[in-house]
């Protein structure tokens, strides 16, 4: 057994070391003691040594990790055609008419792209021809995607490369700890920042074109957003003549369990809204849904074309995953699925005094960990040992949050009441180990 160990440790620090040399340091690594995945199935990913683990973080495999449906699917259009969308092909457009058929009337029309980062910079391009601005609000500690346009409107990472004038931040919309935490008129005052956003953008000589937001504000936290606050926002920004934007690549498909997107649960309707990540459950494909008005503005003087967007392979393994959404009736287990989790959560809570805050929907739930309830510190240190913790005993989860104190529970949406107990038997123990021990956090 030791020998074995040590073999494995010696494959890990050879990986390790390979991976430093060839990827360089740029790239991080999951938990202090990294794992080396080679197979999924479902709800559960499987490392070098066959130990399996429960996965209760990733959301690209939004309907399970190599679901049979959308491997077919992808295997069978393999094999007589992939191109791009300067052909005809009829799997495009069924996927786009069945895509934009999960929308509100008027966001009809759908583009195509690789990445959620990708679908985000196509959006502020059409905002951008739309208003004929520049100016763009964002909300403390977002993150909407990689590339250098994208980087300025994440603001969740220290960057060295500057941030433009005609992009300014509001806080988020935290019922917690936020700035307005337990304040009836947190919702006004919250809005209110959007004005004086607006005001900074016009003295750096820029007016808004755009307001994005992850709708269920996932980096920042997954606050209880206060009722009526985004509607609020978006009113405000919209007669400065901007557009909202709805970043739905992580709420988006029927993970909140009461809708299948995020603005829905806010009773907002979007100008732009952007998915990418669960679309093809890892193959890659990402989209841009927007009104005719949006792409008419936009087409007087642009155009787009991507590639390896939008293929005939990558629109048959979209397809595929509505498909299983609703043939599965997987957004109504996530709701009863989350209940059971959110029910679970509330029972610990009652026993251990780190879990201060609980919140979020369906198959996306925050734990907020705090060393006080009554200040409300954040547990930062003893949520990265829960983390690892969990990784020991086979569970792997995530931490988010401006003081990355937040477990982020974020699953297949497979994930069923087994599992959630599972779960939450795990997550007991460990928190009772974090919170006998504080010191070795």
């Amino acid at each position: 057994m030791n020998e074995t160990k040590q073999t494995n440790s010696g494959q890990t620090e050879i990986l390790l070391e390979r991976r430093q040399r060839l990827l360089g340091k740029a790239y991080r690594l999951f938990y202090d003691q990294p794992v080396h995945i080679v197979r999924g199935e479902g709800v559960w990913l499987f490392d070098s040594d066959g130990k399996k683990y429960l996965d209760v973080y990733n959301n690209v495999p939004h309907v399970g990790h190599c679901h049979p449906r959308v491997v077919e699917a992808v295997c069978t259009q393999s094999q007589i055609l992939n191109t791009h969308t300067r052909y005809l092909h009829q799997n495009v457009l069924d996927y786009a008419e069945k895509l934009t058929g999960k929308f509100p009337d008027g966001l009809d029309i759908a583009m195509f792209a690789c990445t959620g980062t990708e679908a985000n910079e196509l959006a502020l391009r059409l905002a951008r021809a739309k208003t004929g601005a520049s100016g763009m609000i964002v909300t403390d500690h977002a993150y909407h995607g990689t590339s250098w346009a994208i980087a300025q409107i994440t603001t969740c990472y220290e960057s060295g490369e500057k941030r433009g004038d005609n992009i300014v931040t509001v806080p988020a919309p935290d019922s917690f700890r936020g700035l307005y935490a337990d304040d009836e008129q947190a919702a006004d005052k919250y809005a209110a920042h959007l004005h004086f956003a607006i005001e900074t953008l016009a003295r750096n000589g820029h007016r808004p074109a755009a307001f994005i937001v992850d709708t269920i504000f996932s980096n920042e936290g997954l606050p209880t957003v206060p009722p009526g606050y985004l509607a609020k926002a978006v009113e405000i920004v919209r007669q400065a003549g901007g557009l909202f934007v709805a970043d739905e690549v992580q709420p988006g498909f029927g993970r909140l369990g009461t809708h299948f997107w995020g603005f829905d649960s806010h009773g907002v309707v979007p100008d732009i809204a952007t998915m990418g990540k669960p679309m093809g459950n890892g193959y890659p494909i990402s989209a841009v849904v927007t009104s005719a008005d949006v792409i008419e503005a936009f087409q007087r003087d642009s155009h787009y074309f991507n590639t390896f967007a939008g293929t005939p392979v990558a629109c048959a393994a979209a397809l595929a995953v509505l498909e299983v959404i609703e043939e599965q009736y997987l957004q109504t287990k996530a709701l009863d699925t989350g209940k059971h989790i959110l029910d679970g959560l509330q029972t610990l809570a009652a026993n251990n005094h780190l879990i201060g805050d609980i919140r979020g929907s369906g198959l996306f739930i925050g734990i907020d960990l705090v060393r006080d309830r009554d200040s409300r510190e954040p547990a930062t240190a003893e949520t990265k040992r829960a983390v690892n913790l969990l990784r020991e005993k086979g569970v792997l989860i995530g931490s988010t949050g401006q003081y990355d104190n937040i477990l982020k529970i974020r699953p297949p949406m497979v994930f069923s009441k087994e599992h959630a107990d599972l779960l939450l038997e795990k997550l007991e123990s460990v928190l009772k180990l974090v919170r006998a021990n504080p010191g070795d956090a």
